[in-house]
């Protein structure tokens, strides 16, 4: 058994003693790439390591106060105090005025204010919305897991309500009423109203998810700078998260859609570890090759693959029902149609779960 190793003792030295030197690449080369190790070879006869004293250097260093931060804040606050000193400056001068200035100012007002309530009540509406989705999917869910007939006439006719005025569902709505009468087993009507109903939703939404994919790919495959691309995509997939809601009878506003998205993410991120890799072998294994032949046409195909992604996951977190008879909407079902660039017909090629 050996015996543990004898702590150093302390050791004084200056730092233009000339037995110090630099050391090499840094052990952590991204927490000390600013600062490097500095050991004395005083000991360098005795068979003791070198004494390093660059980890003390960095953490001296770093325990400073951020006057950059500081300086930056004060001025935001400052520029943000002027800003609206001169407005409440401007507002008040002009309701002073009793000729044609200040009354366009109050009228002026009036309209943005009414313009802004509307907004806030657009955009809450629209998380509203979005909940009762939530909450519709979460009774579907346990209807299925628990059946009960009158609940589940309840939850279709809930699901069906905001389709009434669409006139492409009519015929598929009449269907479903039709059949609903004569259904007598628990969960019957659910896998009747997701498959006439909810499929020629989903039919509407692969087509949109396909039309923003090919966007996507032909502005990267003509930007001029990565930074245009960057603004595009994001630009490009909160319209189309906007588009899916709305067909869904969600309609978010801003608001919503930033919660969209990020119901979205998470659900991308909970099933990137089954779903996400089944679609990803096939998907890098051909741009693999698109690389080879040329980058840029590497990079679109990229892009429209992962806004076809996107887009099958927010499908999937939008719809009040899940999926039961209708073929789920799949990343993989995009490709082709990405690479094609023709439009996607109504049946996927792969309908399994």
């Amino acid at each position: 058994m050996t015996e543990p190793n004898k702590p150093r003792p302390p050791e004084a030295f200056t730092l233009d003693d000339p037995n110090l030197e630099l050391t090499g690449e840094p052990a952590n080369a991204e927490a000390d790439a600013a600062s490097p190790k500095v050991r004395t070879n005083s000991n360098a006869g005795s068979g003791e390591p070198p004494v390093t004293i660059g980890a003390r250097v960095n953490e001296t260093t770093r325990r400073g106060i951020r006057w950059g931060a500081i300086l930056l804040a004060a001025a935001s606050a400052l520029a943000s105090i002027a800003l609206a000193l001169s407005f409440a400056r401007f507002v008040s001068i002009a309701f002073e005025r009793s000729d044609w200035i200040g009354w366009a100012a109050f009228a002026l007002l009036g309209i943005a204010a009414f313009a802004a309530l509307m907004l806030l009540l657009r955009e809450i509406g629209g998380i509203l919305r979005l909940r009762r989705l939530g909450r519709l999917r979460a009774d579907a869910e346990r209807l299925l897991r628990q059946p009960n007939l009158a609940a589940e006439r309840r939850t279709v006719r809930r699901i069906t309500e905001p389709f009434a005025a669409r006139p492409e569902l009519k015929w598929a709505l009449a269907r479903l009423a039709e059949h609903a009468r004569d259904i007598r087993d628990p969960g019957d009507l659910l896998r009747l109203a997701d498959r006439d109903v909810l499929q020629p939703i989903d039919n509407t939404a692969r087509r949109t998810v396909a039309a923003a994919a090919r966007r996507i790919g032909t502005v990267s495959a003509i930007s001029p700078t990565a930074f245009v691309t960057v603004g595009w995509v994001l630009i490009e997939n909160l319209r189309l998260l906007r588009a899916l809601g709305a067909l869904y009878g969600g309609r978010p506003g801003f608001v919503g859609t930033g919660r969209l998205a990020r119901m979205v993410f998470t659900h991308i991120v909970a099933t990137g570890g089954v779903a996400m890799t089944d679609d990803l072998l096939g998907q890098f294994l051909g741009q693999d090759i698109l690389r080879r032949l040329s980058r840029r046409l590497g990079e679109s195909v990229f892009n429209a693959a992962l806004t076809a992604r996107i887009g099958a996951a927010a499908i999937e977190v939008i719809r009040p029902l899940p999926y039961i008879d209708a073929p789920r909407v799949r990343a993989r079902d995009f490709l082709a149609e990405i690479t094609r660039g023709s439009t996607p017909g109504t049946k996927p090629k792969d309908a399994g779960g």
